[in-house]
């Protein structure tokens, strides 16, 4: 079983991951503002994650007070990135379609690499 030591430093070292590969790698003609709010984004996800609430732009604006806009802007530049992997789920009401959002697995693979070294 993990203490809590050992999750403290795999925050910071998810932390410091995220940053790297946002700040270190921006895209042609994105601004630092831009990779901020991608990193504060990643930020949220990874806690909503390790919370267990799935990650959709629901939960996502109801965290943030953000709009649907405001919240999948840095969400499509973390796909496009390759940090996060979209995919299509049923909406609350089970009706219709809502986009759901998982870490990539590569990011996770990182992680995993970083901590155990």
């Amino acid at each position: 079983m993990p203490t809590s030591f050992d999750a403290r430093w795999q925050n910071i070292t998810f932390s410091s991951l995220a940053m790297s590969e946002i700040m270190d790698n921006p895209a042609e003609g994105e601004t630092p503002q831009a990779r901020l709010k991608q990193l504060g984004m990643l930020s949220l996800l990874y806690t909503l994650h390790l919370a267990n609430i799935p990650l959709t732009l629901t939960n996502i604006t109801e965290k943030t007070g953000l709009t649907r806009g405001g919240a999948a802007e840095p969400i499509d530049q973390l796909v496009a990135r390759g940090l996060l992997r979209e995919s299509w789920a049923k909406n609350a009401l089970g009706r219709g379609k809502a986009r759901e959002f998982e870490i990539s697995d590569a990011l996770f693979a990182k992680l995993k690499q970083a901590s155990s070294s």
